[in-house]
């Protein structure tokens, strides 16, 4: 591997690393104010890892961590901020189920209509915050927000049991859903099942890199993100990158919450995990929008969720998990800029050398003819 290749390796690795450890040693130094044992925590949570249940439980709740991160990494790399991937996959979740209570169509049929109909949801409710921006160019970040609390008002109106609301006992569902949209899951025994839709993520993971890496759209995409200027300068239309771009965002963060509304509840009620949109952007920026350090960082956020639990019996809380996903966020954004500015530096320093060679070797070169020439 070349030494350019080395350092950027190096880079890309540091920034997770300094991030991960900051955040424990911090997450240790309140423990210590609170008069808690700084270590014992951890190793219970490590310890929870061990169990198979747990890590069925792990690999379900990181595969809608990872289509919601996915969605966010796909604006950052736009230079897009989809602050709004929770509505987005809320509302579209509420839409599958709506269509799998009302459609009753062979699993062939029944399972792709509920992930299309979750993609274009998602997609028109992120398409409003694109078209905002390029028409009257609203920010991105104000209009996803906002679209957030008005999906929250939608979902309350399409729980309304006049509109497609079914009561059941003090929970609003929108009824079960006909079986044939149904995931089947993958059985691992007394340790329960992982959902069917894992394998939908990895899919994600692998396309995201594909497009991204290997298709002229998504060198587009990249260089629209990196300087609109230069992108428009090339014949790329700004414009349409980013309504594009805030589409396949939304298409995206639509699919986050159908691993488990197809394999697991199969209706969308008040029990419905909240919240994956927001996290996804911490585990968008702990791996630094790569599929697989994205899917590293979604696994680490599922441990502490699903490890956490089993500090209420040993007089810890289990709100210690929270605050170090805080603590990680934070620690992500003082330390890749730290790393950037050290990167920066060190090229800097390695253009200089190279210049001062070039122009000694200039000299000898010019010293060398002077001599031939006499």
């Amino acid at each position: 591997m070349k030494k350019f290749d080395k350092e950027r390796v190096l880079l890309a690795v540091a920034g997770p690393v300094i991030a991960l450890a900051v955040a424990f040693v911090l997450s240790a130094i309140v423990l210590i104010a609170s008069g808690k044992n700084p270590v014992e925590p951890f190793a219970l949570m490590f310890e929870q890892a061990g169990f198979s249940d747990i890590q069925v439980l792990i690999v379900n709740q990181a595969s809608m961590y990872y289509i919601a991160a996915l969605a966010v990494a796909i604006g950052f790399r736009m230079n897009l901020f989809n602050i709004g991937v929770d509505g987005q996959y809320q509302l579209a979740a509420m839409m599958a189920a709506i269509v799998g209570v009302h459609a009753n169509l062979p699993a062939v049929l029944q399972i792709p209509l509920l992930l299309l109909t979750a993609v274009l949801t998602g997609a028109f409710w992120s398409g409003i915050a694109g078209v905002l921006k390029i028409t009257r160019g609203v920010s991105e970040v104000v209009a996803t927000i906002m679209l957030n609390s008005i999906a929250t008002a939608v979902i309350g109106y399409l729980w309304l049991p006049d509109v497609f609301g079914v009561k059941v006992g003090n929970n609003n569902t929108t009824g079960e859903m006909h079986d044939s949209g149904w995931v089947p899951g993958i059985d691992m025994g007394a340790a329960g099942e992982v959902y069917g839709l894992v394998i939908l993520a990895v899919l994600l993971g692998i396309g995201y890199w594909v497009v991204l890496n290997r298709t002229r759209f998504g060198f587009d995409l990249r260089a629209s993100g990196a300087s609109e200027t230069a992108a428009a300068a090339s014949g790329v239309d700004p414009k349409r990158m980013v309504l594009t771009a805030m589409l396949i965002s939304g298409g995206l963060a639509g699919l986050a919450g159908l691993p488990i509304l197809l394999g697991d509840t199969h209706t969308y009620s008040l029990n419905f995990p909240t919240g994956i949109g927001f996290l996804g952007i911490g585990i968008a920026l702990l791996g630094r929008n790569s599929p697989v350090g994205i899917a590293f960082a979604a696994l680490l956020w599922a441990w502490l969720d699903k490890a956490s639990p089993e500090l209420d019996f040993h007089g810890y809380d289990k709100e210690i998990a929270v605050i170090m996903q805080g603590l990680i966020v934070l620690s992500v954004v003082v330390s890749y800029e730290a790393v950037r500015e050290w990167g920066l530096r060190r090229q800097q320093r390695r253009v200089g050398a190279e210049l001062a060679a070039g122009h000694v070797l200039g000299a000898t070169d010019n010293t060398t003819k002077e001599v031939a020439g006499r």
